[in-house]
């Protein structure tokens, strides 16, 4: 039995320059490290992300009391533990802190400690972390959904949508689907520099041009997949990120203009949307907590088209299990930190997979060079991964990872399905 020694924890930084936690197990004389990623636009039904709100030292964003508590009181509460064992750990972990939603020492805290635990034992046992999930066989590959152009709580320009994204649906390989992601990025920067627009990215790499209109967008998109010899819709389709609930108030929502209107007139414009420009996927398109627009949204969507629940969920089996009986949605957005530990995580993605939900695993604004999701995305079959655009080396890093896990698949790589 491989048995857990220590743990030690530090203060690093993500990629919007913040704070975060990275924690490192050491066991048989070996270690693995974990960075735990953090979110902009969150739901408040997130876990926890503690911070030292007082120590103006750090504006209040400093991660020094949790890195503590990491290593004075887990360190030695896991100490001697079996490191194979990933449930009893991590209910180690959620017992310590105790609260609903991670509160004492932080989902931060326990999430780091609880991914470089994962991928300690994966290295003593000297197997890929991908191999180490829900599935042991018959791996596939998540089809990117690539972030080509920024808005929201993720850029400075007047773009109601927060992310604008493409997906290579005709893509017969993980190679190939970025290939055609490339190729599309490439013609768009041309055309923002033809419209006299800055290339400058956001928080997630995709473009962040000044421009306010949702629909100039799309537009934009489509003609940069018909200057990279796709057709929108068939090879490559538009997919959205609406973060909903940064745009509703008094029961309104702001996502098509300024003006705020009502669910009914919100639902009617989507609708055109989604037929006009082929939209195949939209996530959080109505607020966390506003259930009767979710459910009447889903009786009025095309077949094939995609709902997704990430602010609705926030990666809680308690929640899911609430949309699923509502009939909010067809998808999730898996996200480690929302919940604070992997077992949690890996929960909510069988149950959510067992009622034939699509699971997308998904990167947080302020990212960091851990690839964890990578091999997450194909350890549990999803058949989607977000996790940014072609640019910044967070982002990227990612999708290098799902390339160099192709390469060891070899012949036995497939992508998954797209619907």
């Amino acid at each position: 039995m491989s048995k857990i020694t220590r743990v030690v924890a530090r203060q690093v930084y993500d990629s919007r320059g913040n704070p975060t936690i990275e924690a490192e197990v050491f066991a048989n004389n070996m270690k693995a490290r974990a960075i735990c990623p953090s979110g902009a636009s969150t739901g408040s039904h997130e876990a926890y992300e503690k911070r030292d709100l007082l120590n103006k030292r750090y504006l209040g964003k400093s991660v020094l009391k949790p890195v503590e508590l990491i290593n004075k009181v887990i360190s030695n509460r896991l100490k001697n533990q079996n490191i194979h064992n990933q449930e009893k750990i991590d209910h180690i972990l959620i017992k310590i802190d105790g609260t609903k939603q991670k509160k004492k020492f932080g989902a931060n805290a326990l999430l780091a400690v609880s991914m470089a635990v994962k991928k300690l034992s994966a290295r003593i046992r000297k197997i890929p972390l991908y191999k180490t999930f829900l599935i042991k066989n018959n791996f596939k590959l998540p089809y990117p959904l690539m972030n080509v152009i920024n808005g929201g709580a993720h850029a400075n320009n007047g773009l109601r949508i927060q992310e604008f994204m493409i997906r290579p649906d005709k893509a017969k390989s993980f190679t190939e689907a970025m290939r055609m992601c490339f190729l599309v990025i490439n013609k768009l920067r041309i055309l923002i520099k033809q419209k006299g627009e800055s290339t400058s990215v956001g928080d997630e790499g995709g473009f962040a041009p000044m421009i306010n209109d949702n629909e100039d967008a799309l537009k934009l998109i489509i003609k940069a997949i018909d200057r990279a010899g796709f057709k929108n819709g068939k090879d490559i389709s538009i997919c959205l990120d609406v973060a909903a609930n940064e745009l509703f108030k008094n029961n309104k929502y702001s996502i098509h203009g300024k003006p705020f209107i009502s669910y009914d007139k919100t639902i009617e414009k989507y609708l055109k949307l989604i037929k006009k420009y082929k939209i195949k996927s939209i996530e959080d398109p109505f607020a966390e907590d506003d259930w009767p627009s979710w459910n009447k949204f889903m009786k009025k969507i095309p077949k094939n088209t995609q709902i997704v629940g990430d602010d609705l969920y926030v990666t809680n089996l308690e929640r899911l299990k609430i949309g699923f009986l509502n009939k909010s949605s067809n998808s999730i957005l898996i996200k480690l930190n929302q919940i604070g530990t992997v077992t949690e995580t890996l929960e909510v993605i069988k149950f959510a997979q067992l009622i034939g939900f699509r699971t997308i695993i998904s990167h947080r604004s302020g990212e960091s060079e851990d690839t964890f999701i990578s091999d997450l995305a194909v350890g549990t079959n999803s058949n989607q991964i977000k996790t940014g655009s072609l640019a910044r080396s967070e982002r990227v890093a990612k999708y290098n990872q799902l390339i160099r896990i192709e390469e060891n698949l070899g012949n036995s790589a497939k992508m998954n399905k797209i619907s």
